[in-house]
């Protein structure tokens, strides 16, 4: 039984009370049903708006993330490369470029912060790595595990 009509039983009861108007004590029981009934309406008023507003905020949460991933270009790729990566590795029609095949490794911009994708093959024949993100040309030093493990 939703407010609304509990407070329409009661008035119900009241009423059949026979309530009279003259007397002070039945004249408060009908004022309060009266002030009850007016707060179970905008009760269900409110409760209307809310459903509304939860349509209304879904709604804006798909457009949002439709613009989200028109403007920052998301897929469902989680790798690291993107248009201007300089990874070899990535072919149209995988999901993922950073595979157990890939001779590459990641690696954070030191000028930027952003992730980039180090493609030793481009290393090899002395192709500088650039980073996708602010174009600084990139100098990498690399170590062999092996050898640190000998000193």
């Amino acid at each position: 039984m939703t407010i609304t009509e509990k407070i329409a039983y009661l008035k119900g009861v009241a009423d059949a009370l026979d309530l009279q108007a003259g007397d002070k004590k039945d004249q408060l029981i009908v004022s309060l049903l009266d002030a009850m009934e007016d707060m179970a309406l905008e009760i269900d008023e409110l409760g209307a708006d809310l459903d509304t507003l939860g349509d209304l905020v879904d709604e804006l949460d798909e457009d949002l993330g439709a613009v989200e991933e028109e403007v920052y270009d998301l897929d469902d790729c989680d790798c690291c490369c993107d248009d201007d990566c300089d990874c070899d590795c990535c072919d149209d029609d995988c999901d993922c470029c950073c595979d157990d095949d890939c001779d590459c490794v990641d690696a954070i911009c030191p000028n930027c912060g952003a992730d980039i994708c180090i493609d030793f093959d481009a290393l090899d024949e002395g192709n500088p790595i650039v980073c996708p993100a602010c174009e600084t040309k990139l100098d990498f030093e690399f170590v062999d595990e092996d050898e640190l493990d000998e000193e």
